[in-house]
């Protein structure tokens, strides 16, 4: 009898550590969801309206984007790189899609096709120069993103251009108080992201952003997952940059709009509760970051800020995000515990 309740007692003993070693690997993620869920609450309640269809599908619309390009960031900084052109390939494919993504349903296709290919190609220029060039990511990434940012400029040295209007109003519309935005968003996590985390690749990615020499002496294949994780970068900024041509129906090689994705995207992925060392995080706890991000800049146009100060605020919030990746640091003794 003594044994069976001892078994019993050490059996809910280990589910209840379980439990909570698995609430604490997705603590970030769950800090994320909680500050998102009371940001947004506020934002609605100092809403005239409330938070009717019209308001949440305007802020959805506008959350995916970021909320994208932060996936894209997820990728590199899981292996323990970084890439600092998602924000441009973001504008070049808005400026791209603005000249090919118009007239009959099969051209629209086409277009489509064609934007989401140019984006991943040029994530995958980025792997191939890290991996096989054997150069740090954010200096390659600096360099790409000059060249992304001069292709989009020659595509778009004005703004203009013009999109399908079918395939616009689909992708921006809300139906019965759900915007389209947020399905879009859905499918990404279900068809891209899902089974990348799943796969053997996927799984690398987490080994090398852990410890890239014991992934190597375990037989990883690093450099097809490092390439991989740019591609897939790539293909999920050019997604946003359709998004954006479909929000705007216009394309604008413009500098600071690109710069401002990239750095947001930065400051959701860590809200988001990604290490910027790599091996640890997820691209969900990366999307609400990215909606967390982005209520900020809708709480400080609820509050009628000054427009110029706008920018102070977001580069506190995005200051303290990213020390947020150092604090670990200081509470550890043995470096091993990062990846625990």
């Amino acid at each position: 009898m003594s044994t069976g309740m001892t078994a019993t007692t050490s059996g809910g003993r280990r589910a209840w550590e379980g439990w909570g070693h698995r609430v604490g690997a997705q603590r970030g993620l769950l800090i994320a969801v909680a500050i998102f869920a009371i940001m947004f609450a506020y934002y609605g309640y100092m809403q005239p309206v409330g938070l009717s269809s019209n308001v949440i599908n305007t802020a959805a619309n506008k959350g995916v984007l970021l909320a994208l390009i932060a996936m894209a960031q997820t990728l590199p900084v899981l292996t323990g790189g970084i890439d600092l052109s998602v924000g441009t390939i973001f504008v070049l494919t808005n400026c791209l899609a603005s000249n090919i993504v118009v007239g009959s349903p099969f051209m629209t296709a086409l277009g489509v096709i064609v934007v989401l290919v140019v984006g991943a190609m040029c994530g995958a220029i980025n792997g191939l120069i890290v991996v096989y060039g054997r150069l740090q990511p954010i200096i390659v990434t600096i360099a790409t993103s000059a060249i992304f940012y001069g292709l989009a400029l020659v595509l778009r040295p004005q703004p203009g251009g013009s999109i399908n209007p079918e395939l616009a109003d689909l992708m921006t519309r809300s139906t019965y108080w759900v915007p389209s935005s947020l399905i879009l968003l859905i499918g990404v996590v279900l068809f891209v992201w899902l089974p990348y985390r799943r796969s053997v690749v996927g799984r690398a990615a987490y080994a090398i952003g852990s410890s890239e020499q014991a992934a190597y002496m375990s037989g990883v294949a690093i450099g097809r997952a490092k390439i991989l994780a740019y591609t897939l970068a790539g293909l999920l900024s050019s997604i946003a940059g359709l998004s954006l041509t479909a929000l705007t129906y216009t394309g604008e090689a413009r500098a600071a709009l690109a710069a401002d994705y990239t750095l947001n995207s930065i400051a959701a992925v860590v809200i988001g509760g990604t290490s910027l060392f790599g091996g640890a995080g997820s691209a969900i706890g990366s999307i609400f970051g990215a909606f967390v991000m982005r209520t900020v800049g809708d709480l400080l146009f609820v509050f009628d800020m000054n427009p110029v100060l706008q920018p102070l605020f977001v580069g506190i919030v995005l200051l303290f995000a990213v020390s947020l990746g150092s604090v670990r640091l200081l509470r550890i003794k043995n470096k091993l515990d990062l990846y625990r």
